[in-house]
């Protein structure tokens, strides 16, 4: 069987079991479940060695793993997102914390955000340079201030307040994103150096056991991007979202997600009771965002424990985990 054909005979056996239902006809919930991305845009096949293929396919997993341990021992929902994201925030491999690409100046700028679907309390701060890990600082924000969004120095001096850990903004330098700066430099417009980049970013949408929803995101932004340009990651409605009934956390051309309040919008449509998860998303990602010239994708819950992973591109890092089940990882469009 090929690769694609197993990941594809996963997705259809998650769809049975989630549309299998109670003797009642309510719907099967899992106890818990977990999904993940790590970005997406020119993603495809054949630009990928072996060894950078598995080396991704790892990280999407040791991500699942760690996540859906902390889930099944009972952590909350808020507490895997947070954990999750701070992991990829760490991988180079990602853009979001040590992996971020630089900005036209040559910094990294970094943005977050986290939701909590049961209070829909939220926090995210943006534009931060010496923050390890921004998903705790938005967490931060969300539960110790009356704000939403804290930005620039501001957020810093909050986290350094709270006893997060500061770095120096070396420590997020790595040679490949400089590169890719670099490759960006050369072109004649921001716009046709960012359709050589994927759109980077993390996030992770979780269902705990008591049933609470959460989601959060992180980025480094857009190669080369300009003037303290900020994305949809740290924007709540737009780059993620959660209520009682639904998670997202979304990735690509943030100035489309913060347009058209993506991740709200699935969730709205969702709450209406006459969509699931998967025909709102698919009607927002490939309907409303792609119509609009919009690229990117969403990962997303609803309440049974139901993962939804769309995209409009070339490909997506992405990945679940149901309750006990195996992990699957995906990255390329036919995967």
């Amino acid at each position: 069987m090929s690769r694609a054909s197993a990941h594809q005979l996963g997705f259809l056996a998650l769809a049975i079991l989630a549309c299998a239902g109670t003797a009642d006809g309510e719907p099967e919930k899992a106890p818990f479940a977990l999904v993940i991305h790590g970005g997406a845009g020119t993603i495809r096949a054949e630009d990928f060695t072996a060894e950078r293929e598995a080396a991704y396919r790892g990280a999407l997993t040791a991500a699942l793993d760690k996540g859906s341990g902390l889930l099944a021992g009972g952590a909350s929902s808020l507490d895997v997102v947070e954990a999750v994201i701070r992991e990829m925030e760490d991988d180079p491999l990602f853009n979001a914390g040590r992996g971020a690409v630089f900005t036209a100046a040559g910094r990294n700028e970094l943005d977050a955000s986290i939701m909590d679907g049961a209070t829909t309390l939220a926090g995210g701060v943006a534009g931060v340079t010496r923050v390890r890990h921004p998903i705790s600082a938005a967490r931060a924000v969300m539960e110790r201030t009356n704000h939403v969004l804290l930005a620039g120095a501001g957020a810093e001096r909050f986290a350094e307040a709270q006893g997060l850990e500061m770095v120096d903004p070396e420590f997020f330098w790595t040679e490949s994103r400089w590169q890719s700066l670099e490759r960006a430099r050369e072109k004649e417009s921001r716009e046709t150096a960012a359709q050589a980049e994927p759109f980077g970013t993390v996030g992770a949408v979780a269902l705990d056991r008591n049933g609470r929803i959460a989601a959060g995101t992180s980025t480094g932004g857009m190669t080369n991007k300009k003037h303290g340009r900020i994305g949809d990651s740290p924007i709540i409605g737009a780059g993620t979202y959660a209520n009682e009934r639904c998670g997202v956390s979304a990735t690509g051309h943030g100035e489309y997600f913060i347009r058209f309040a993506v991740a709200f919008d699935i969730c709205a449509r969702l709450r209406s009771g006459e969509l699931t998860l998967e025909q709102a998303a698919d009607q927002v990602i490939h309907g409303v965002l792609g119509e609009a010239g919009g690229k990117g994708g969403i990962i997303a819950l609803d309440d049974a424990g139901t993962p939804v992973l769309i995209f409009n591109t070339d490909g997506m890092y992405r990945g679940y985990r149901v309750a006990e089940g195996e992990p699957v990882v995906a990255i390329f469009k036919n995967d």
